[in-house]
């Protein structure tokens, strides 16, 4: 790839990442020696330079000052890790032969929600009820999944995905109150796009001239959890907190974070979103 700009501040390197995003233009951002570095391309560098003069041009007057600031990671693969995962949750479970035992223990059981097992609201994430059910939900978090860790991080973003999946099951169990099973991760997966909506939704809305456009991603939002989460046996009110837990989420992160997350922080938030896991497990089984 080529250099495009050079020792850029973080909030020009973000900009102008914004900008040839939203153009379709592949590009990198990272941090070099005397500031924020911006690739592009070899065959993009003259298209990517243009789209950048352009913006410069028609946005001489204009000085952002607070505006969210959002920062793409780059390529990563942590969400089919997480689809593998599920995927050996599911082979474990099914091997002991105890699948039904097991949704009954650690299923999002409204009634057993509301009795004060919340540890349930996270253990049903990894419980499906077959192998359609699971091969959904995998392809789901691994594209999803790791597209919100590539805007976010993939220890920022994991922790969010799961906080849209517990809060999506606990909002849904105090929804019913009783009488209600479910089990999958799809409440997660829908978080995921969720996140990625609000975080499109800043992108172009800090942006001058695109700002009737912001509104498309979520209304995409909206209609891709209207034709993927409202199927036959499909929680649909579940999705639907889900869906809202990570337009909150996403719309937090986008407005308040104004830089990078750093390494440390980024192992810190993956440690704590792996440790609910484990407690939750643990809980369950005490």
């Amino acid at each position: 790839m080529l250099e495009l700009f050079k020792n850029l501040s973080a909030d020009q390197a973000n900009s102008y990442g914004l900008v040839l995003l939203s153009s379709g233009i592949p590009h990198r951002v990272r941090k070099g020696e005397g500031g924020w570095d911006v690739l592009v391309e070899e065959r993009d560098y003259n298209r990517a330079l243009a789209t950048i003069e352009q913006y410069l041009e028609e946005n001489r007057d204009f000085h952002p000052t607070d505006e969210p600031i959002c920062y793409e990671y780059g390529k990563t693969l942590t969400g089919l890790w997480a689809s593998v995962i599920l995927l050996g949750c599911h082979i474990a479970f099914t091997a002991a032969n105890d699948s039904k035992s097991l949704i009954r223990a650690f299923g999002s059981s409204a009634s057993h929600i509301m009795q004060g097992e919340l540890y349930r609201s996270v253990t049903s994430l990894m419980l499906h009820a077959n192998a359609l059910h699971l091969a959904g939900n995998m392809l789901g978090i691994a594209l999803f999944g790791t597209a919100v860790c590539t805007i976010t991080g993939w220890g920022v973003g994991w922790l969010m995905i799961l906080a849209t999946g517990i809060i999506g099951n606990l909002v849904n169990a105090l929804l019913y109150g009783s009488g209600h099973l479910s089990v999958g991760a799809s409440t997660a997966v829908f978080g995921s796009v969720g996140i990625l909506a609000a975080q499109q939704f800043f992108k172009k809305f800090r942006i001058p001239g695109r700002r009737i456009k912001a509104w498309l991603p979520l209304a995409g939002g909206l209609a891709l959890l209207g034709i993927l989460g409202s199927g036959k046996h499909a929680d649909l009110s579940a999705h639907l907190f889900g869906f809202m837990a990570g337009i909150i989420l996403g719309g937090l992160y986008a407005f308040l974070a104004k830089k990078p997350a750093a390494r440390i922080y980024q192992s810190c938030c993956l440690v704590v979103a792996l440790g609910v896991i484990v407690i939750s497990w643990m809980r369950g089984h005490g």
